[in-house]
């Protein structure tokens, strides 16, 4: 999935901001606690204002990845 990802956070710089967390680290389990992960990998899409926008579990295509980082508001 690395490749993916990084491939499309250098087609999306500038429009969309890309975070990596380890979801076993203790100073991100805050974040994974708020955001219900439980699998690796796990997207999470949230729109400017920081609402989520979508959630999702599991390795995925770049179109799909594609299609819900055009969906963010």
């Amino acid at each position: 999935m690395k490749p993916v990802v990084d491939g499309l956070a250098q087609q999306y710089k500038g429009k969309v901001e890309f975070r990596r967390l380890d979801a076993n680290d203790d100073a991100t389990q805050q974040l994974v606690q708020a955001y219900g992960v439980q699998y690796v990998p796990t997207f999470v899409f949230l729109n400017a204002d920081g609402t989520r926008s979508d959630q999702l579990v599991g390795e995925a295509s770049a179109a799909d990845l594609t299609k819900r980082l055009d969906a963010l508001k």
